[in-house]
């Protein structure tokens, strides 16, 4: 028998997150808009400060967190209809008390340095591994870590950095020994902004203003190396990992406002004395958004659901992130088709969306590369078709 429902606590958190996010960020909608027009951040850091401390009063606080940290310690599962609620709007917005999941293999110094400051919010990090000639080629860094008595000298430059321009300190995947490149020869330092590093602001025809980051001859001492010394490329592809099945799960939330939307609008627009929504036209995009919603659910909850048997991840995320940010950039399309002249302004959010979910296909895995894993694990007989039910 397989049993498609829901655990009762697992209903009790999807509700709590969806009456969060109609209570507490919806409103906020028109002035992130605004806000976005003039060029500020959608929501000031001050009130997302406030946000999640009222989350963490009824104990929405470090989803992914180990309990001795304070956290929630949820299930991949659990964090996957989490992100599916937060997506139901575009307010930018997560839940407290996270840390990168590679920051715990902070040794006991580090961690009172980094670990738990970054738990607490008193710290922020972002993850270097991104360059100018290294995006979905991540074995092609460049970036160099020599070892200079005590210290380590890093050179070169990360790009696209996700939170750069906030962070007063850097997970940096530098190389340490070319010879061994991605097998050995990749390390990751903590790297303190202090220290010399700068960021540069990239302007994105979304809302993410991620950074470039320049390392020249930045001095890091020998302890701060996270983990062991030629780690680095294994604790990269930890890391990129864990965010595979959770950008499409933001998808899942915002396709459903999105047809949400779109059923308005159809039953109350008339067009020829008569409301769109009777135009077959209308009704296939409609149905066809809804199908592939469901689809995608199913996919990034099996991916999810594989995190949490311990098994590799890889195949089943790569699938889920593939058919997701495609589906969700489909519906955003045609909701924007549904509601003509007018979604394609800035009045309305749907155009806001639209550029918002085009970078889910490509951060953190290209399609491309979704399609690359995929291919090459059935080709080289890593996974048989439909082996879940084998």
């Amino acid at each position: 028998m397989v049993d498609f429902s829901l655990t009762e606590e697992q209903q009790a958190i999807r509700a709590t997150t969806r009456e969060f996010v109609r209570r507490e960020l919806m409103p906020l909608e028109n002035e992130v808009l605004r806000r976005e027009r003039e060029g500020l951040p959608g929501v000031e850091p001050d009130v997302v400060k406030a946000l999640r401390e009222k989350a963490k009063s009824f104990g929405f606080w470090g989803l992914s967190t180990p309990e001795e940290y304070g956290g929630m310690d949820l299930s991949a599962v659990d964090q996957a209809l989490i992100t599916s609620e937060l997506g139901r709007t575009f307010v930018p917005f997560s839940f407290g008390g996270e840390a990168d999941n590679i920051l715990y293999e902070c040794n006991e110094e580090q961690r009172k340095e980094y670990l738990l400051p970054t738990i607490s919010g008193e710290r922020r990090s972002c993850f270097a591994i991104t360059e100018p000639g290294a995006g979905s080629d991540t074995r092609a860094i460049r970036t160099t870590a020599r070892r200079d008595g005590d210290e380590w000298v890093i050179r070169g430059e990360k790009t696209f950095i996700t939170g750069g321009n906030e962070a007063d300190f850097a997970i940096v995947i530098a190389v340490t020994d070319g010879e061994l490149g991605s097998k050995g020869g990749f390390t990751a330092f903590l790297v303190d902004r202090e220290r010399g590093w700068t960021s540069d602001p990239i302007v994105t025809m979304g809302q993410a203003v991620p950074a470039t980051l320049n390392f020249d001859d930045v001095r890091v001492p020998a302890d701060h190396v996270l983990g062991e010394i030629g780690q680095g490329y294994e604790l990269a592809m930890r890391w990129i990992m864990k965010g595979r099945f959770l950008i499409p799960s933001r998808g899942i939330g915002a396709c459903e406002r999105l047809i949400e939307l779109a059923v308005e609008h159809a039953n109350s627009r008339e067009t020829f004395g008569r409301a769109i929504g009777d135009n077959q036209a209308i009704q296939w995009m409609i149905a066809d958004s809804e199908v592939e919603l469901e689809a995608a659910r199913w996919l990034v909850l099996y991916a999810a659901w594989v995190v949490d048997q311990g098994r590799h991840p890889q195949h089943d995320s790569a699938i889920a992130k593939l058919y997701g940010t495609n589906t969700v950039n489909r519906v955003a399309d045609r909701v924007l088709q549904i509601h003509g002249g007018m979604g394609y302004t800035k009045e309305l959010p749907i155009e806001r969306w639209f550029r918002e979910v085009r970078l889910w296909r490509i951060f953190e895995g290209t399609d491309e590369m979704q399609r690359l894993i995929i291919s090459r694990d059935l080709l080289r007989g890593y996974r048989k078709p439909g082996a879940h039910f084998h």
